[in-house]
């Protein structure tokens, strides 16, 4: 059947909503995505999509075929990740799309290691905070911490995600180290603009919960950027570990309230369920946990 060749495109460009995003996942030209669509419309004789200068959607005939072109599509990638699974060397395109800190800090110095590993992997890693739509968007596996709402993916744990509450010597020299946790309010607290909690901090001690209503000058949504403010001595801040921890260590920042944890969470690896994982997609989350160090990842210790 001549069509079947056109599935892959046609599916990518109802999943993606457009041509120009098909063509970029699929590593293609524009006008060839158009051409395709185009032969297999006639091909079936019937309109697939709406074109429209804003935007494309599909007609109801493209809604019926796009119903049992997916399942089509999918089938074959179960057939071809078979097949991988039987070769000795995990191999292919991986996309990855993580954080932006954790990316930069972790997974960046992990690349070169993994690919001297498993030289037939190539990867396509893409940094950014916010969250993606993994199948619409053509990605193999994301990084994300915390709960996961999309029931539809798979996650690996990879590391616990702990945070710690800190401050640079210079800044509890000019302004005092806090010995009870009332007196955060009285201290410039700068925040993490994406937190859950951006008003309050939370602390546990013997299983009790304790939380604090806290304001500063400053609020960011990048981890980085706030560990440089916390640096440079403007205030006190709560950063994951794996941010603070190299600068703990040398004393560049000190931890405080060690009594206390703050609620922990997890780094997971995400992936669209399939029938079969891809050899390239298990050997990149076996490397990463590994590498980081599974239950006490090495930036905590």
């Amino acid at each position: 059947m001549e069509s079947f060749g056109a599935i892959p495109v046609f599916v990518t460009v109802a999943e993606t909503g457009g041509f120009s995003p098909a063509a970029k996942l699929l590593g293609i030209s524009k006008s060839a995505v158009s051409k395709r669509i185009s032969q297999l419309e006639a091909q079936l004789g019937v309109k697939l999509l709406h074109r429209t200068t804003r935007k494309l959607s599909l007609t109801e005939a493209g809604e019926h075929f796009f119903q049992h072109a997916r399942i089509a599509h999918q089938a074959a990638k179960d057939a071809q990740d078979a097949v991988t699974q039987l070769q000795g060397e995990p191999q292919g395109r991986l996309r990855i799309n993580t954080p932006m800190s954790f990316g930069r800090l972790h997974l960046a110095p992990l690349i070169p290691v993994f690919l001297k590993r498993f030289p037939k992997i190539t990867i396509d890693m893409v940094m950014d905070d916010k969250v993606v739509d993994l199948v619409g968007e053509g990605y193999d596996i994301a990084i994300r911490a915390g709960d996961l709402s999309d029931t539809s993916l798979v996650a690996r744990k990879l590391a616990p995600l702990q945070s710690v509450l800190c401050a640079s010597p210079e800044y509890l020299q000019s302004f005092g180290m806090p010995s009870r946790l009332e007196q955060l309010v009285e201290h410039n607290c700068l925040v993490f603009s994406y937190s859950r909690d951006v008003k309050e901090w939370s602390f546990i001690k013997e299983n009790h919960l304790q939380t604090i209503e806290v304001k500063g000058n400053y609020r960011v949504n990048n981890s980085e950027a706030l560990r440089e403010a916390i640096l440079q001595g403007v205030g006190i801040g709560r950063l994951p570990t794996f941010v603070a921890g190299p600068d703990i260590k040398k004393g560049a920042l000190v931890p405080l309230f060690k009594e206390y944890q703050m609620p922990a969470t997890t780094i997971y690896a995400v992936f669209p369920e399939r029938q079969y994982m891809p050899a390239k997609v298990r050997a990149f989350i076996d490397f990463a946990i590994e590498y980081f160090g599974d239950e006490l990842p090495y930036w905590d210790q």
